[in-house]
């Protein structure tokens, strides 16, 4: 049997990336998959692949940090589905924003009220749904929610904040047979990644990133939505309040040492 047969599942950003290769993932497992994103069209194009390929999705379009919207579709959800039993907070955006000093407010305040705030919202929301049934929730952070980056301190914190919500919620939770876990990715090859850089810098940095990271290439959105799948599924019934880096062993050294000038 499909790990998730008969499962219903929220996946937030599920247009590109990460989002996209877990809604297909899950619906291969015999789940019903939600798809939300800002992007309209583009989450269309998603839902309206996987019924193609014999599944069963649902396309909405939802800004989370607009509580307003937010409340709107958890309401939808509730009539049209009554419980749901997979969240996947996966949604979010990064922006080069300069050191402290230099970082623009509204900027700022755009990452926080995304990537923390979007994750707070759609978690309180929905997180009624699960109650009585239980339930498994995902948050994407990121390994800059471990560590820092270079002029990012916006996104650093936010995605920080959403490594120990995670926990938060995991104990708020337990008693209520909902698991609630993180994953941290690395680099991973998603259109985000030409979003931040252009082209011509992603091609460099894609070049450069495998002299520093052990395995020696980014990773795919379909790797980590095995992460992912593990952590939605009852193969990880024991397992909440934890994060899971999907980062190719990048966090697993202090310095890359003879990486930088040896072939790997």
């Amino acid at each position: 049997m499909s790990r998730l047969q008969s499962k219903t599942a929220i996946i937030t950003g599920a247009s590109s990336g990460i989002g996209k290769a877990t809604a297909e993932r899950f619906s291969t497992e015999g789940a019903v998959v939600i798809c939300a994103d800002i992007k309209k069209d583009a989450v269309k194009e998603v839902v309206d692949h996987i019924n193609k390929q014999g599944g069963q999705a649902y396309a909405y379009h939802l800004d989370i940090s607009n509580q307003d919207e937010v409340m709107k579709f958890a309401n939808e959800m509730k009539e049209k589905f009554g419980t749901i039993d997979i969240l996947f907070n996966n949604a979010g955006t990064d922006t080069e924003g300069g050191r402290l000093h230099e970082y623009p407010v509204e900027l700022w305040d755009k990452l926080m009220s995304v990537d923390l705030r979007g994750t707070f919202l759609v978690s309180k929301y929905l997180i009624p749904l699960m109650l009585e049934e239980g339930g498994s929730i995902i948050n994407n952070s990121s390994v800059s929610g471990l560590a820092a980056d270079l002029d990012r301190s916006g996104y650093n914190a936010a995605k920080g904040g959403i490594t120990n919500l995670t926990r938060a919620m995991a104990i708020d939770y337990a008693r209520n047979g909902i698991r609630v876990n993180a994953i941290a990715p690395g680099t991973i090859e998603t259109p985000l990644l030409d979003d931040l850089m252009g082209s011509k810098a992603g091609k460099k940095f894609r070049e450069a990133y495998k002299w520093v990271d052990p395995m020696g290439r980014l990773g795919t959105p379909e790797e980590v939505a095995g992460v992912v799948l593990f952590l939605a599924s009852d193969d990880s019934s024991y397992v909440t309040g934890e994060y899971v880096t999907v980062d190719g062993g990048h966090m697993a050294y202090t310095w890359p040492g003879k990486m930088l000038n040896e072939k790997l």
